[in-house]
This record gives C-alpha cells, sequence and structure tokens, in this order.
C-alpha cells in the first residue's frame, strides 16, 4: 500500500503517519527526515543536499526522487509506504508516478485531512505562544499556509480524478481521525 497523507502544515498528517507505521508495519518517508538523514550520511548524495542547503537553496525533485527510490530499494520488503510532505507539486506527483511505475507500483490511496484553517491558525498561535516552536509563529505559519493552498492543494482534483482520493474529517479527536483513515485503507 502506497499512502499519500495531504493537509496544511499542522493537520496531524505526522501524528497519523506514525499511527499508521505502528499498526501496519509501513515505512514513513517524510522528505524533511530524508534530507537531515542524507546531510548526516556524508553520502554523495548526502554531500550534494548539504552543499544545497549550506547555501540556502532547495534541494531540486530530481534529488528528493532520488532519495526516495533509495529508501524504497532500502525498504523493498516493506508493507507500504506513506508518503508525508512530498509530493508538493503536480510537478513532483508526476516524478513519484513514474519512480513508483518504474518499480511495478503505484499510489494506492491519498487521505486528505480536512481541517479548520481558522481553527489551525489560531492552534498554532497558541502553541508558539506556549511551546515557542519556530515553525510556529503565526506569520510563517500563515505563509505555509498559503504555499500548501497555492502548490500542494491543486493535486487534489487530480487524485480525485483518479479515484484515489479519500476525505477525513481532521478536526475530529486523534482516534476517530485514525478510525477514518483505517476506513480509507478498505
Amino acid at each position: 500500500m502506497n499512502l499519500i497523507l495531504f493537509g496544511p502544515p499542522a493537520a496531524g498528517k505526522g501524528t497519523q503517519a506514525k499511527r499508521l507505521v505502528s499498526h501496519h508495519g509501513y515505512i514513513q518517508l517524510s522528505t524533511g527526515d530524508m534530507l537531515r538523514a542524507a546531510r548526516k550520511s556524508g553520502s554523495e548524495l548526502g554531500q550534494r543536499v548539504a552543499k544545497i542547503m549550506d547555501e540556502g537553496g532547495l534541494v531540486s525533485d530530481d534529488i528528493v526522487i532520488d532519495l526516495i527510490d533509495e529508501q524504497l530499494t532500502q525498504h523493498s520488503g516493506a508493507a507500504g509506504f506513506i508518503f508525508d510532505g512530498f509530493p508538493r507539486t503536480i510537478g513532483q506527483a508526476e516524478a513519484l508516478d513514474r519512480l513508483l511505475e518504474s518499480r511495478g507500483s503505484q499510489v494506492d490511496r491519498v487521505v486528505r485531512l480536512l481541517v479548520d484553517e481558522a481553527q489551525l491558525i489560531s492552534r498554532v498561535t497558541k502553541r508558539f505562544q506556549e511551546e515557542g516552536r519556530k515553525d510556529d509563529n503565526p506569520e510563517t505559519f500563515s505563509a505555509r499556509l498559503e504555499k500548501y493552498n497555492e502548490d500542494t492543494a491543486p493535486l487534489l482534483p487530480i487524485y480525485a480524478g483518479q479515484g484515489k482520493l479519500h476525505e477525513v474529517d481532521g478536526m475530529a479527536a486523534v482516534e476517530a481521525v485514525s478510525a477514518g483513515i483505517e476506513q480509507a485503507l478498505q
């Protein structure tokens, strides 16, 4: 099972991915985690990633696809993969489809966590005030939310047209969201 979790920042994707890993043995492929691990590894690919990140640049889609390919190979016997933070654009979705197709696979399900953006902003603002997390700065968060709506949300009609999109109330309790995701996986 290859699953994409969709939703804006702070929608609960990471929490739900961890639950799926625990319950199903899926491998979570978080692009942020993969980039940090590659950088740390000192491999040729990791050195390329480090150079780009050190210069303040964005790592290209090709490099991210190479990192995903590396993880798919490393965990070839896994029960499935959860794509977390990828794809973010139509080009990335097309690249992921080509990669999976080359392996005789595909994206099986796309689960969108439906959230109320005003409540998310309120939640994140409170968390920023209480915990001081840099990425929860209300201005930064609003920019991330806008970027999601601009670049990532346009993927939803594509996956809906393929019959892969399932929507779950992301504002429900964690257990209810998990139950909704489980139902979408059936």
